[in-house]
């Protein structure tokens, strides 16, 4: 329990920290092209994740940097536990914002970080919000960002892989982006599998080559879901064999 205080305690003042640096990054011109103004607007919260994954006690192994390639980028990531973003957001080299439910946006401070970052926001419940919000996801990836989604759409707290749902796919296709697998383990394990506060965990990140963009725009958005589905299950199913 104390390492979960600790961890939360870190979080709170690094993000009181971290406001001079909001106002600074929000008055970024509009002439500084867009992968060098992704690069400056994540340094500070990929070294804020780093700083939270550091407190935990846990390690983090990640394999594949290489198959990432130039320009935007849609990740598609299995979804094990609250850790999952720290993880990837501290340590994937290209940045990415990501899709979060509507809920987060009542948290100061985080909220205007999470914009800045390019994530969106969905309400689940609200079938006509969720569509804007993908679209406006199909405009983020088209400006020049990468984006991060868990197709799952919640955690599996690190059992079997819930059925990939399409509408954050869709956004690759109408973009004409490459899609990139990523293979997340040990997050839950951590946290979640936990009943009281933080256990530190080797965690495994495997970044899997990527769908072309042009192999995205000539697919059925039902058929990459269950393709990608089976791609990172079997690298999962890899990885736990090894570990």
């Amino acid at each position: 329990m104390f390492r979960m205080i600790y961890v939360l305690a870190y979080m709170c003042v690094y993000l009181i920290y971290s406001i001079p640096t909001l106002q600074r990054v929000k008055r970024l011109g509009s002439d500084v092209p867009v992968e060098e103004r992704d690069r400056i607007i994540h340094s500070l919260p990929k070294r804020w994740s780093r700083g939270i994954m550091k407190r935990t006690g846990s390690k983090v192994y990640l394999r594949g940097q290489h198959n990432i390639p130039q320009g935007p980028v849609l990740f598609v990531a299995n979804h094990e536990g609250d850790f999952d973003i720290p993880v990837l957001l501290g340590h994937l080299q290209k940045p990415f914002g990501f899709i979060s439910k509507i809920e987060v946006k009542k948290l100061p401070i985080i909220r205007e970080w999470m914009t800045m970052i390019s994530c969106i926001f969905i309400d689940r419940k609200n079938r006509r919000q969720a569509i804007r919000s993908i679209r406006e996801g199909s405009v983020l990836l088209t400006e020049g960002h990468s984006l991060l989604i868990f197709p799952e759409g919640t955690r599996n707290k690190g059992g079997a892989l819930n059925e990939f749902k399409t509408g954050g796919i869709r956004m690759a296709k109408e973009a004409g982006v490459p899609i990139v697998p990523v293979v997340i383990q040990g997050t839950a394990a951590m946290f979640e599998s936990q009943s009281r506060g933080i256990k530190p965990c080797d965690i495994h990140v495997e970044i899997l080559p990527p769908l072309s963009s042009n192999y995205v725009a000539d697919s059925d958005v039902k058929g990459l879901s269950r393709e990608l589905q089976g791609i990172i299950q079997a690298s999962l199913d890899q990885l736990k064999r090894v570990s």
